[in-house]
């Protein structure tokens, strides 16, 4: 049976258009209802063009130490995304290695 899932943003500007609160919701989330969240980083791939579209949006709230570790587990995530689609753990674990040099110059695994 054919079913369809939606996933929707709102995002609220500032005076200066700047994100002032992001909220998201999913039809299929564990969890249903509205969520708040300090940033978002979404990729779409264009197969027709062969290019990667992007949209990175955070609050004025986001905290650099939160960036931090955002952007650490981003690259981890897409390590496991990478592995699981492609099945190639040799470059997996490069991106791997990537998100531990990260952590590592920004002390992350030290706190």
């Amino acid at each position: 049976m054919k079913r369809r899932a939606e996933i929707n943003f709102r995002v609220d500007l500032d005076e200066d258009k700047m994100p002032s609160q992001i909220k998201w919701d999913a039809t299929d989330a564990e969890n249903p209802g509205t969520k708040h969240c300090e940033a978002m980083l979404i990729s779409l791939w264009d197969s027709q063009v062969k290019n990667t579209l992007g949209i990175d949006l955070w609050t004025k709230n986001m905290l650099i130490d939160d960036m931090n570790i955002f952007i650490y587990q981003t690259l981890k995530k897409l390590a496991d995304t990478y592995s699981n689609a492609t099945n190639d753990p040799e470059t997996a674990d490069i991106i791997y290695k990537c998100a531990s040099d990260v952590a590592n110059k920004l002390k992350l695994l030290n706190k």
